[in-house]
């Protein structure tokens, strides 16, 4: 198998597993992982994910560039030109939209936190993967290396890696990267802000696991709606993003069970368990009396409710 999927607990792992060739995103490779995000997506008891590497040489060393043996430089040159005119129905730039319609199966971002365990090299569409696909990033002291391999390879990619390079890392330190093209060791990676965290190469599934457990015990809807907050709406202009978010808070207060789990156990002093349940639709607020409604509203306007 071309990666390895399991779930434990709550928690979703994904290993790319072909070590002997860099553990490359080649098609079996790119098409499991569509499966697998598919999977966790849509699996309500899996609250967060891990994607890491076999071995302890490459996270991922990128996309598999070897064409199809009976294909000439001619046809592979047709094919990418008609790639740009006609693309297939349910594609993103030549690739299946999967779970993503916006990012394609290779790039992905699913509304649950995924934590890379980034255990070797990671470049090319191993570095995209990082920037698309992940959240929390922790990165083994010993093994981790980062290169776009993009310039130096004559092109600027046809993955989305510069423009999220550029959102996420300061200009100069984005720019840097891109316009040199060279490699760079895990505390550099830690120093520009790719990687959150650097970890002795032993203890790195330890630490990841660490953090995917502590998701865990939050609640999985608001957890999930929060990374879908910062994703799809997070750079609107700021009046509007407070907008949507008390929009989604008050969703959650509504209609899930967690915001009162929440409340409950604070008061109480006791740890929270959260489930997700959602609520049930119930009967509408009787009228109001003169007396009640005066009252309340004396209490609306204060704002101390």
């Amino acid at each position: 198998m071309p990666i390895d999927y399991e779930k434990r607990d709550g928690v979703a792992y994904i290993t790319l597993n072909n070590p002997a060739k860099a553990n490359i995103l080649d098609k079996p490779t790119s098409d499991a992982i569509s499966e697998a995000w598919i999977d966790l997506w849509e699996d309500r008891d899996i609250r967060c994910a891990i994607v890491t590497g076999k071995g302890d040489r490459h996270f991922c060393g990128g996309h598999n560039l070897a064409p199809r043996p009976d294909l000439t430089a001619e046809d592979r040159e047709y094919l990418r030109t008609q790639r740009i005119f006609w693309p297939l129905a349910g594609t993103v730039h030549g690739q299946k939209t999967g779970v993503d319609g916006r990012m394609g199966d290779h790039y992905p971002r699913v509304w649950k936190p995924v934590i890379a365990a980034i255990n070797g090299w990671a470049a090319g569409a191993g570095m995209y993967m990082l920037l698309t696909s992940t959240d929390i990033r922790i990165a083994s002291a010993e093994n981790a290396r980062f290169k776009f391999g993009l310039l130096t390879q004559g092109w600027v990619g046809n993955g989305p890696g510069p423009a999220m390079l550029v959102k996420q890392l300061r200009y100069v330190d984005a720019m840097k990267i891109l316009l040199t093209d060279e490699a760079f060791d895990a505390p550099e990676a830690l120093r520009v802000g790719l990687i959150n965290e650097v970890v002795p190469h032993a203890e790195l599934m330890q630490r990841a696991e660490a953090l995917a457990r502590h998701i865990c015990t939050l609640p999985p809807a608001a957890v999930r709606m929060m990374k879908e907050f910062v994703i799809r709406f997070g750079q609107l202009p700021d009046d509007q993003a407070w907008h949507v978010q008390n929009m989604m808070n008050n969703m959650l207060i509504q209609t899930t069970m967690d915001a009162e789990e929440g409340r409950a156990a604070f008061n109480a002093k006791r740890p929270a368990n959260f489930t997700g349940t959602l609520r049930k639709r119930g009967e509408p607020w009787p009228d109001l009396s003169e007396d009640d409604a005066k009252r309340l509203d004396e209490a609306y306007r204060s704002g101390e409710f």
